[in-house]
């Protein structure tokens, strides 16, 4: 075996291993990506759901804009108030309290007060709904299906299904919007927590035909809105709609509902 030959064979790579570091160690500081500290630091102390609430990419989409100034620090509806001061410590300023909202279902249509076109055998999914007669088996065309899309979309298990219709735990709810995406008929939308009376349905249908698929469906009578002090709730397109902004929580609507769908 030639010695010489082994030498230089180490050589040459043990050179072209040096040459391929220096290399690349020279690309890593030319090309490097500077990372604002604030933001390693803000993402630190997200809760790292990545659910999206926010309406970013995920808890280091939402960082990255908390640093560069292009998001608030009290994003984050998961983590609430006590994330939003840590962060507003990072960021050097006062975290403002945020409302805290929850989900809310606009359907009372349980499998004893909605009616049934027909028995549905199949898969359970509202979003194959769209496949099926009538759009489903429930008469009304504008109620929880109860297939639980919204459930499986839920990341924090805040929201069941509960006599055939969707129901949320609003002390479980982060509000992060993910059943408010997911619910293929629109029911579910985000409301103060603190709100302290909501319109539990959503049918556009006139009196009579909500009647007939529905024992408790708002039947656009005008009475809350008429007895309303407030300026508060109005009937547009059939369905009375609370402004939660005005609304005073007198009860008064309530009360005059015939139907009794104002919680």
């Amino acid at each position: 075996m030639n010695i010489l030959a082994i030498v230089i064979a180490t050589a040459i790579v043990g050179g072209t291993g040096i040459l391929i570091g220096v290399f690349l160690g020279f690309a890593g500081e030319k090309f490097k990506v500077e990372v604002d500290e604030r933001e390693e630091a803000i993402l630190g102390v997200l809760p790292g759901n990545n659910c999206g609430g926010c309406g970013y990419a995920g808890c280091s989409g939402l960082a990255a804009a908390i640093a560069k100034g292009e998001a608030p620090v009290n994003q984050c509806p998961v983590g609430g108030a006590p994330v939003a001061e840590k962060i507003g410590e990072i960021m050097g300023v006062d975290a403002e309290e945020g409302e805290r909202m929850t989900a809310f279902v606009k359907c009372a249509g349980t499998c004893e007060k909605a009616g049934q076109d027909y028995e549905y055998t199949g898969v359970e999914d509202c979003a194959a709904m769209a496949f099926v007669p009538n759009g489903g088996p429930k008469s009304c065309n504008y109620g929880c299906l109860g297939y639980g899309t919204c459930v499986k979309a839920c990341p924090f298990d805040a929201i069941h299904i509960v006599d055939g219709i969707a129901l949320v735990d609003k002390e479980a709810c982060k509000a992060c919007g993910k059943c408010v995406a997911a619910c293929p008929k629109h029911l579910i939308e985000l409301v103060p927590y603190e709100a302290k009376h909501l319109v539990q349905c959503s049918s556009k249908d006139k009196g009579k035909d909500v009647m007939k698929a529905c024992s408790v469906g708002c039947i656009a009578c005008h009475l809350c809105e008429k007895n309303c002090p407030s300026d508060a709730i109005h009937v547009t397109d059939n369905i009375a709609y609370i402004d939660q902004t005005k609304c005073t929580g007198c009860g008064i609507c309530a009360e005059k509902c015939p139907k009794k769908i104002i919680l």
